[in-house]
């Protein structure tokens, strides 16, 4: 049996499906959020409703496949890290194991909090630390408790409602793009706390599987569970490609925008599909990592780099939001399509995987990751 020890996992021991699977689903993320910038038109789901035929195709694909599927993801991987962490504490009481983990809560709600106030009003780092700080009470529950719990907020997500950003038709407002620094920071000293404290309601179902699967070590033993994880990819993706549908060919424009009532019905549909979706996503990469083996080529290796240093990629992409975007710097928000904004995700998420890769090569972790040890684990070098 290996020896069970407090200290974060060396980065030569980690599983590369985890690694490969936060490093693409960055590439997502930047999708995901970069689009929601975009002003001066008429707007449905964060989507201008008057581009080209190229756009309303690029805003098919990221409806389909990108918005509301790759979050869900994180939070499964980041339960199924949580559970990591307390596999190798299995040693110390519940009392410690919960102040280790609310340490690690502290470090990402301080970082995420001036993340949203100073870059990004839609930040989830400080979601995500309040979820580990409920969570933490979590981590001992039974099977059948994680199952049961995660199932009431997969059910309370799909409930019929208005709240779902993909039929949203509101603008950016002054949080996202602040004509000045006084209103920026006016605006998201509101708004960052909201999301902190309402985000994990939506990412409660997917952490609770994610503790499940890390009990078990899933995506490290795609050979153990490799039915689980082919019927997980499958039934996961198809599901959320189907479910996207009425909302992804609304956006396209291919079908006229229904009435509020149905609306009411096709935004949850598309965001409790993107759940399933995220799922599916991590099993298909579990597959390709138990595929790959040991012949990983340097794309590859970029990529897991990039998984490795996840919450520095995610933050680095957030400069370059509010470089572009921001109305009192470059201001590009009315300037740029759904097309031209998708190109600039791509080569912003290239960017990250290029000085990740640079990172690993020279043997050095993520700044933030390293922060966030130190907090989390005390001042011994990790």
């Amino acid at each position: 049996m290996p020896t069970r020890t407090p200290e974060p996992t060396a980065v030569t021991a980690r599983a590369l499906a985890r690694d490969l699977a936060r490093g693409f689903m960055l590439l997502f993320i930047a999708l995901a959020n970069s689009h929601y910038f975009l002003s001066g038109r008429p707007v449905l789901g964060g989507y201008p409703q008057d581009g080209s035929a190229l756009d309303s195709a690029v805003t098919w694909l990221i409806a389909t496949f990108v918005d509301g599927r790759a979050f869900p993801m994180f939070g499964l991987l980041f339960g199924y890290g949580v559970a990591h962490m307390v596999r190798r504490r299995s040693d110390a009481g519940p009392r410690a194991v919960r102040r280790l983990l609310w340490r690690r809560s502290l470090a990402l709600v301080v970082i995420g909090s001036l993340h949203g106030l100073l870059l990004y009003a839609g930040d989830i780092l400080a979601a995500y630390g309040v979820l580990l700080f409920l969570g933490a009470w979590t981590v001992r529950w039974k099977d059948g408790r994680l199952l049961a719990t995660a199932a009431f907020f997969f059910v309370l997500c799909a409930l019929p409602g208005d709240d779902s950003l993909s039929i949203s038709t509101d603008p950016p407002d002054a949080a996202l793009l602040p004509p000045d620094v006084v209103t920026m920071v006016v605006e998201r000293a509101q708004t960052t706390p909201w999301i902190a404290l309402l985000g994990p309601l939506g990412f409660m179902c997917p952490f609770l599987l994610g503790l499940w699967a890390g009990r078990r070590g899933i995506l490290e033993q795609p050979e153990r569970f490799g039915t689980l994880l082919r019927v997980t990819a499958c039934a996961g993706v198809g599901a959320a490609v189907l479910g996207a549908q009425p909302v992804s060919l609304m956006l396209a424009g291919a079908v006229p925008v229904p009435d509020p009532s149905t609306l009411t019905l096709i935004g949850p549909l598309h965001d409790a599909t993107g759940v399933l979706g995220g799922l599916g996503y991590a099993a298909a990469v579990a597959l390709s990592a138990r595929r790959l083996g040991e012949r990983r080529g340097k794309v590859v290796e970029a990529v897991a780099a990039t998984g490795q240093r996840s919450m520095s990629c995610y933050l680095a992409q957030s400069v370059i939001w509010a470089l572009v975007f921001t109305p009192f710097v470059l201001d590009l928000s009315s300037s740029l399509t759904v097309t031209t904004t998708a190109l600039l995700a791509l080569a912003t998420w290239t960017a990250t995987v290029l000085v990740a890769h640079h990172l690993h090569g020279r043997g050095h972790r993520g700044p933030f990751e390293v922060l966030v040890r130190r907090v989390t684990y005390g001042r011994r070098r990790v």
